[in-house]
């Protein structure tokens, strides 16, 4: 089936509305790196529009009614957002759900140490990674220590210009010669991806021998402690997240693309939240849930596969004064979910591993995927076609460009969602996002068309899903 780029159907006005959305997307994507920044952006912005936080329902016993809007937070790391709607809620809602985190490098928890004039920070990476990918680039800062008073440092260091980076280094080409014919996931060992952080040593006025041990360690310590107020035992309660520095940045002649860290799946999570922001009074309760560690599996207690959703939407039916075990049931059973991830772009560089007739294409609009998983759609949900037919008429009635896809061939891989977790509640769920090219790189591509097309298929999902 032939797909016509999204690009060819828009007007002029529609064209800078595509970069004016596509603005606001990067800014989001350049100050947003991490589950925590994005979590707490998202509450900020939510609040602006009228969204009260469910602790302070809970607190003061508030019922709720139709046109109500209200978000729940997780440990900092997972938010999500209802908007009443004027239809019971054992009808069912329409969630989009999307991850806010992304791979990365964290700092282990015990990470300094000095090795030949040069201090480090220990890391372990986050996520499905290729390893060689991450050396020789300016790296940055971001996360959070607390300390046994419970004050919370926020760190991000290495985004301004005036504001050190740091790096992992990699063997120079000259002596590369054994580490040239290894394969791809040995070039680099998950345990050289260790962060340079200094080299100059702490001036020592003594001349006693016992002091001239670890002294870039030591000089790296006295920085810490005097502009952050970090000693190295708070590294045992800390996380800390290292991440590729700078900006997300328009790409191409014709700045038809972003490049940047993170748009999986940031690149859906944006849209979800701007189309739950758009819709004002729905008919049915709009729900947007904006999860952490997919990338790892959806596991612990900020993931998807924890209680919090279940026990939220518990919570929210309580104040709309009509609880029980069986309306809770109810609404999740009879919910209808787009799962808002990512999809691979179709590379002609990589053409072998993709299926040409089932693959997304850059500037085609937003992508399904029917199933997920790996090869015999293993792990996979796999959403049903009176489902499908429904999503296409919404599609189709709002003029919005979108393609059926698959991830890649059959027997090359595979991927997964937290579709298949919330489908446990007998929920319609399929997957719904943008194209990526060079996915789970420390720099990805995707179109502005399509993440344009995006938000507004998922705002018309929220507004005409029945």
């Amino acid at each position: 089936m032939e797909h016509k780029s999204a690009w060819l159907k828009y007007t002029d006005k529609e064209v800078k509305a595509v970069y004016d959305y596509s603005k606001g997307y990067k800014e989001f994507l350049s100050n947003n790196k991490t589950e925590r920044e994005c979590c707490r952006f998202f509450a900020q912005e939510a609040e602006k529009q009228g969204y009260v936080n469910l602790d302070f329902l809970i607190g003061t016993n508030k019922k709720l009614k139709a046109g109500d809007k209200v978000y729940a937070v997780n440990m900092g790391k997972e938010i999500i957002l209802f908007n009443i709607g004027k239809d019971s809620i054992e009808t069912g809602m329409n969630i989009l759900g999307a991850h806010i985190d992304s791979p990365r490098l964290d700092l282990k928890q015990n990470p300094l140490y000095e090795e030949s004039g040069l201090a480090y920070f220990d890391t372990h990476y986050y996520g499905g990674i290729k390893k060689y990918q991450w050396v020789t680039l300016p790296l940055a800062l971001h996360g959070v220590v607390v300390k046994k008073d419970g004050t919370v440092i926020n760190i991000s260091i290495g985004e301004k210009d005036d504001e050190p980076v740091f790096f992992v280094s990699d063997l120079l080409i000259h002596l590369a010669q054994d580490q040239m014919v290894k394969e791809a996931s040995k070039v680099v060992e998950g345990e050289a991806l260790d962060i340079i952080i200094g080299n100059k040593p702490f001036t020592v006025k003594s001349k006693s021998k016992d002091n001239e041990k670890d002294l870039v360690t030591k000089n790296i310590l006295g920085i810490l402690d005097k502009k952050y107020g970090i000693e190295e035992a708070d590294f045992n309660s800390a996380e800390i997240e290292v991440v590729p520095a700078g900006k997300a940045r328009d790409a191409g002649f014709d700045a038809s693309m972003i490049l940047g860290y993170g748009h999986d799946d940031r690149v859906c999570s944006y849209p979800s939240f701007t189309a739950m922001m758009a819709v004002k009074k729905p008919q049915r309760t709009s729900c947007c849930i904006l999860v952490d560690k997919e990338e790892i599996g959806s596991v612990g207690a900020t993931g998807m596969k924890s209680m919090f959703f279940e026990n939220t939407v518990a919570e929210l039916i309580n104040l709309l004064g009509s609880y029980s075990e069986l309306s809770l049931k109810r609404c999740l059973a009879h919910s209808d979910m787009l799962s808002s991830d990512v999809g691979s772009g179709y590379d002609p560089h990589y053409a072998e591993v993709f299926d040409k007739k089932s693959v997304a294409f850059l500037g085609n609009g937003l992508l399904f995927n029917k199933f997920t998983g790996s090869r015999g759609k293993s792990g996979s949900n796999d959403a049903n076609a009176e489902f499908i037919a429904k999503i296409r008429k919404v599609m189709d009635d709002k003029n919005i460009s979108y393609q059926f896809t698959e991830l890649g061939k059959v027997d090359k891989g595979g991927g997964g969602t937290i579709a298949y977790i919330t489908a446990l509640y007998g929920m319609n769920v399929i997957d719904c996002g943008v194209p990526v090219l060079s996915m789970h790189a420390p720099y990805e591509a995707i179109s502005k068309a399509d993440i344009y097309e995006v938000y507004k298929g998922y705002e018309a999902f929220l507004e005409s899903m029945k």
